[in-house]
Formats: C-alpha cells, sequence, structure tokens
C-alpha cells in the first residue's frame, strides 16, 4: 500500500483531488489537490450550506467551465443517487441549484433497504473535464461510501492505481483519517444532554461489576437509538452523554432529536423496571435530557484510537445546564427548538408546564412555555448553575407521536 514514491499511502499523500461529501453533499474534507484543481479557495466557506458541491463549483474561483461544472454535478447525482432516496437528493439540489434538475433523467435510485445497506465495494466511474493542460481529459473516478458520506477520487484514466485501491479497501483506517481531519465548520444543530440522576448514590450502592453492567447496559440500549435518529456523539465532561443531531436531506433534525429522547426515556424507563425486579430495591433509573438547537462551529478532536466531534458555542452549554434542571427523568427543551418545528411536527409533539397553585391545584397547560426563573427557586443555592439559563424560555416534552396523523 504505497504511493509511487514509494511511502505509504495515506490521506495526507494523495497526490490526486479527493473530496469527502456528507450526504447533503456538503464538502467535509478535501486534499491539497482537490483545493487547487477544483475548488480554488484558500480557506473553505464558514456556513455549511456554502459548502454544497454545486455551489462550491459554481464560484467565481473555482475557473471551472459550465460544462465542467455539469459534468462533475453529473458525477455527483450518480454516486448520491446510490445512497439516497429520489426525495432526500431532489431536495438537496433543488435547494442548491434547480436548473440541474434534467439531471435526474439518467439517475437509478436504490430501493430503501438498498440506502440503509452501503456496500463495501469501491465504486468507479468514468469522468471528461478540462485537465491540467485545458484540454479535455479522461478521468477514473473512485468513490467509497461510508455512513458519514461519500469520498471521491479522481486520478488520470491511464494510471494503475494498485496502491489506491488497497489503501480504500483498509475502511476503518480510512474513515478513522476522514473523520480525524474534518474540515470545521459553522453548522446548524440540535444538541440532547442525558445525565443519569443519583448517579453517584447508585455507583455507591451497587457492586462494581454490577454498576459496570448497568452502565454497560444503559449504553448498549441507547446506541441503536442515537443511530436510528442519525445523532452524533460528542464530548461532555461528567457522567452523561451529549449527542448532536445535524440537517439531514431525509428529516428534520430537530424533530429527530426531540423523537429520539422520548424513545430514549422509554427505554429506560424499561431498564429500571428490570433492575427494581432483580434487585428488589426502589430505586427508580431515571435520565433528566435537555434539548436545544442553534448554529456553532463543529470540529473534533483525536485521540490515540477515537475522535470525538466537539461543539463551541453557547447551545451544549445551554442544553447541558437545562439537563440539570430536568428532574424524575423528564425531558426539556427550549422554546427555540419546539417553535421551528413544522406545524404538523409540532402537532405530533405533547408539551407544556405545569403550573403550580396553592389555591387552584397544579394544572399542566399544554403548548405552553415557561421562563427557568419562574419554574424553580433560584435562591436556591444547589441551583446557582441554573442562573445561566434563568431567562430560557423553555417547556416540558411528555409524548411524541413519531409517525403521521391523518
Amino acid at each position: 500500500m504505497q504511493s509511487s514514491s514509494g511511502m505509504m499511502l495515506s490521506l495526507d499523500r494523495l497526490e490526486q483531488p479527493a473530496y469527502m461529501l456528507n450526504y447533503n453533499l456538503e464538502l467535509t474534507w478535501l486534499s491539497e489537490a482537490a483545493r487547487t484543481e477544483l475548488f480554488c479557495f484558500t480557506t473553505p466557506p464558514a456556513q455549511s450550506s456554502e459548502r454544497t458541491l454545486f455551489e462550491l463549483f459554481s464560484r467565481p474561483e473555482s475557473k471551472l467551465s459550465l460544462s465542467d461544472q455539469r459534468a462533475l454535478a453529473n458525477l455527483q447525482l450518480h454516486l448520491a443517487s446510490a445512497r439516497m432516496g429520489k426525495d432526500s437528493l431532489t431536495k438537496v439540489v433543488m435547494s442548491a441549484d434547480p436548473d440541474l434538475m434534467d439531471l435526474f433523467v439518467d439517475l437509478k435510485f436504490q430501493t430503501k433497504s438498498q440506502e440503509q445497506q452501503p456496500s463495501s465495494a469501491i465504486t468507479e466511474l468514468d469522468l471528461i473535464r478540462t485537465g491540467p493542460n485545458c484540454l479535455p481529459m479522461l478521468y477514473r473516478v473512485y468513490a467509497v461510501y461510508f455512513r458519514e458520506g461519500i469520498l471521491v477520487i479522481h486520478t488520470a484514466f491511464e494510471d494503475r492505481e494498485d496502491g489506491l485501491l488497497a489503501f480504500l479497501g483498509k475502511r476503518d483506517q480510512v474513515i478513522q483519517s476522514l473523520l480525524s481531519k474534518r474540515l470545521p465548520v459553522m453548522t446548524p444543530l440540535a444538541v440532547l444532554v442525558a445525565d443519569l440522576q443519583n448517579s453517584v448514590r447508585i455507583c455507591s450502592e451497587l457492586p462494581p461489576d454490577e454498576y459496570f453492567e448497568l452502565i454497560n447496559q444503559i449504553w448498549s440500549t441507547m446506541s441503536p437509538i442515537l443511530r436510528k435518529y442519525t445523532g452524533t456523539h460528542g464530548k461532555h465532561a461528567g457522567d452523561g452523554v451529549v449527542y448532536y443531531f445535524f440537517p439531514q436531506p431525509e428529516t428534520n433534525y430537530l424533530f429527530n432529536a426531540i423523537a429520539c429522547a422520548d424513545e430514549l426515556h422509554h427505554a429506560m424507563r424499561k431498564i429500571s423496571a428490570d433492575w427494581q425486579l432483580r434487585k428488589n430495591w426502589l430505586n427508580e433509573l431515571q435520565l433528566n435530557i435537555g434539548l436545544h438547537e442553534g448554529q456553532e462551529w463543529l470540529g473534533s478532536f483525536q485521540s490515540a484510537n477515537h475522535v470525538e466531534f466537539a461543539v463551541l458555542g453557547d447551545t451544549i452549554n445551554r442544553a447541558s445546564r437545562l439537563s440539570d434542571f430536568a428532574r424524575h427523568g423528564s425531558i426539556w427543551a427550549t422554546k427555540n427548538l419546539v417553535s421551528r418545528l413544522t406545524s404538523d411536527e409540532r402537532s405530533r409533539v405533547e408539551f407544556g408546564v405545569m403550573h403550580r397553585s396553592v389555591e387552584n391545584g397544579d394544572r399542566f397547560m399544554l403548548s405552553s412555555y415557561a421562563q427557568v426563573e419562574l419554574l424553580v427557586d433560584l435562591n436556591d443555592g444547589k441551583l446557582d448553575k441554573l442562573r445561566d439559563i434563568a431567562q430560557l424560555a423553555v417547556t416540558e416534552i411528555r409524548r411524541v407521536t413519531t409517525t403521521r396523523q391523518y
């Protein structure tokens, strides 16, 4: 697996134009050759919405002819159609450049089951575009599909690329390297922070082997739910977990975050019931969940063998404070997040605020919000950390229906 110079091949040593796109067709990584030959920018645009392939190729600095732009767009649509449904890809193209819709005529879309089961094979396509000598040139394009997106590499047609194919065959190493080199980007997102209530007490009451068994059971239960709703694991201090939800062509990432929280809530109730029966105890295992949305810088941190995504800004801090505010396994979301759902999505979420009154009793007011400072006594020293979100308008999520009601 060596380059033509005899050095071990890696992403850093790729001499060909190469780039990685997510399934919104936004650029997440590129080689130096791709930067100079195809995109021709000094630094990529900050906003994720400005990093779609069609947007980048049409920028004046790319210096691509209209025929080259269409050839590259056609190539990418053929690659994407193997993993994206027609409706999803149409949505991406219509928001970027509706004039490209005529390229859909020759596309062959996979079935839904095929979309969800990416092949490990390397796809090869031919492409004619202007080469470095300003003459039409035939390229062989290699594409590898990952859960996180599509890696695309352009090579001269006549060059044998046995070393490249061997390198691309080591999928785990390739995606680990791609994720570690992901371009920082300003992106819309929703953040879910979940904390196990009374985790210190639970740890002290269980033998070490049982405590680890419990935590592993919680994690193994949560993982498929988070994958189902396209959650991305993030960096969080303490014993809680944080997941990010990014815009998706198929679904609304904001509704995904809320639906995911609701499913986690129900899964934890089952785990709690199992352990109450097993231990004959009265402890109730509860996940306190906070949800918020915003637009922040996304980047990654890499250790020796692990890549962790991190978000900079107040969105994660407010979601974390909201999980501190939540008690007894409740789910709390900000007004900002719920208000940005579509009317149909909002109709499938039961949310509101409990209003407490000595005279009239407690009443749960549906489809309402309240500032945090009106829901708790911030003069209580134990709640000092909630002062950061004192004036944040929030609501409790009681129930979510994931299917449309007709």
